[in-house]
């Protein structure tokens, strides 16, 4: 029974936007601003870089906790880390306190894979940082990320369920940036 009632919880906790609650706070509606995404990149050119950061860690421990508690305090076996890391990821993506309509899923995602799979999820956050800086674009450095960690798996883990949970995560980063990807390639998507 755990392993149900712990996905369930990683999902409603995902699916808290904290990118809406500091908004609202300030009196914005970060859909209307911006890119109109609910995550920390936007928030932070709404609200100023410390704010968007905030929201970026808080993101992170949405899926890093409950995949933790799954891994290390409960020891369930990997198929329910696995569902437990996705459900995070999915919270953010379709909240249900936010009608459905939420993030990118990146920062989210980093989180489960530092929780699931601490030293990939390290190279992710590293590879995030890096390419964030070298590209000045925050979905170059989130698609990059996700494809190390999906790479990172499939090479040195090789072991079932975590190679689905990272290509899980890669799936639902790749597709929540897809009209970036197309900006991307036509040149125009803007930095940031």
């Amino acid at each position: 029974m755990l392993g149900p009632a712990l996905t369930l919880v990683a999902y409603l906790a995902g699916s808290i936007s904290f990118g809406i609650l500091f908004a609202s706070r300030e009196g914005v509606d970060l859909r209307t601003i911006g890119s109109g995404n609910v995550g920390a990149t936007n928030v932070g050119r709404a609200l100023g870089k410390g704010t968007g950061r905030k929201v970026m860690l808080l993101d992170m421990l949405k899926g890093f906790v409950p995949v933790a508690l799954a891994h290390w305090a409960f020891e369930l076996p990997w198929p329910w880390i696995t569902g437990v890391g996705i459900a995070a990821a999915l919270g953010h993506v379709f909240p249900i306190w936010h009608g459905f309509r939420g993030g990118k899923g990146a920062a989210t995602a980093g989180g489960v894979l530092l929780g699931a799979l601490p030293r990939v999820g390290v190279a992710t956050l590293i590879t995030f940082v890096l390419v964030k800086k070298l590209s000045r674009r925050a979905s170059v450095a989130s698609l990059s990320a996700a494809t190390v960690a999906a790479a990172l798996t499939i090479a040195f883990d090789g072991r079932r369920w975590p190679i689905q949970l990272a290509a899980g995560l890669w799936i639902i980063v790749v597709l929540r940036h897809a009209r970036n990807i197309v900006r991307l390639l036509r040149g125009e998507e803007p930095p940031g």
